[in-house]
């Protein structure tokens, strides 16, 4: 399973909605990174970096961090050396986490298509088959968006994150009143901020919008001030969740110690590696903060690496938000698209990832090629 090419594919994703959040917008189109990782005896391990430049970095830098720093890593090597691999890319390179992770999920994929397994399966083995589904209310036309979750509530699913902190109080008020009107009693609204409150007044705000009794409130304040982060969790009655301030096992770490949330939020993209993520969920389950299943603008190969970490992980409880290539993006690049079905995401059959790329829609969004 010795890798002899590792191709790099700068894309740009149509987008069927646009979508706006307490950190920045997308409109139109957004760029993204798929990697292929093949064999000298025919196997081909996929991988995929969903960077968003307001969050965590841009695709021009993922591109680069695959292509010039991280494939000397691979090329000639065993994917089996994948944990080695992986530890390397961290001291090859700081930062890029989307690379890394993108690099890890394809190595993951052929160790598995080569063993006969599934990702989950060496992952840990599978603890769930299928996720809660949780879908995000981010469309500036609310209107639009009032028809998106009755459309999904009648596909069976019951977890709703309203994205708040891009306008003022009070039309958040008003759009999750709407929203609230039309969910049944057994759904669960959820909200998230994206660092969109100013923390000076950020409890005040915050004490209203409990009145719609949310699961928990995402990330009210800027990644960097965990000391308001701490204050909001300790002064109000619904969970926090972290998400921009946790990224790596470190910060889950300072999470439990300083309890400046009530629960963490585990994106792939962020964490670099799904050791890293099934350390951050490991860190969390010991201080008794479950996980949820965050995602950035992702295709069908990072959603299926995102179920099958998930599958494998307890602790990740309060469902996942693995649904944007089936109602985000305009591109499928799946032949057997993520299984979206009874209010869940469901865990794909078959060794490694469990999935066939459809390589003419892939090249129909490939704007550049490396290797």
């Amino acid at each position: 399973m010795i890798i002899d090419r590792l191709q790099v594919r700068l894309t740009r994703w149509p987008l069927k909605m646009t979508r706006k959040h307490g950190v920045g917008d997308v409109a139109d189109t957004l760029p993204g990174v798929v990697i292929s990782l093949h064999t000298k005896d025919g196997l081909t391990g996929w991988g995929e970096a969903a960077p968003w430049s307001v969050f965590s970095g841009t695709a021009e830098a993922t591109v680069s961090a695959l292509d010039v720093y991280l494939r000397p890593l691979v090329m000639g090597r065993s994917a089996r050396e994948l944990a080695r691999i992986m530890v390397e890319a961290d001291r090859t390179i700081v930062g890029h986490p989307e690379a890394k992770m993108a690099l890890d999920m394809a190595l993951h994929d052929l160790v598995g298509q080569a063993a006969g397994v599934s990702v989950a399966t060496l992952l840990g083995g599978v603890f769930r088959e299928s996720i809660p589904l949780s879908v995000s209310i981010a469309n500036p036309d609310f209107d639009a968006d009032l028809d998106f979750a009755r459309a999904r509530l009648a596909e069976g699913i019951r977890l709703f994150k309203v994205k708040t902190g891009f306008s003022t109080h009070a039309e958040d008020m008003t759009r999750l009143e709407r929203l609230a009107a039309i969910l049944p009693a057994d759904a669960s609204l959820r909200i998230d901020y994206n660092q969109g409150l100013a923390a000076v007044d950020a409890i005040r705000t915050l004490r209203d919008v409990e009145a719609f009794r949310p699961a928990f409130i995402e990330q009210p304040v800027a990644r960097d001030r965990r000391d308001a982060m701490a204050e909001i969790t300790r002064a109000i009655d619904t969970p926090i969740l972290a998400d921009e301030s946790v990224f790596s096992p470190e910060e889950a770490v300072e999470c439990a110690r300083a309890r400046f949330a009530d629960a963490i939020s585990i994106k792939l993209m962020k964490a670099g590696s799904f050791a890293k993520g099934k350390a951050i969920a490991a860190i969390a389950s010991a201080a008794g903060m479950p996980c949820y299943g965050g995602t950035m603008y992702e295709a069908g190969i990072a959603l299926t690496a995102g179920i099958h970490f998930a599958a494998s992980t307890p602790a990740m409880s309060l469902g996942a938000e693995y649904y944007t290539s089936a109602f985000v993006l305009g591109t499928e690049i799946l032949k057997d698209p993520v299984r979206l079905e009874a209010g869940a995401s469901w865990l794909p059959a078959g060794p490694g990832l469990g999935i066939h790329v459809d390589e003419a829609a892939l090249s129909g969004a490939t704007v550049e090629t490396r290797g």
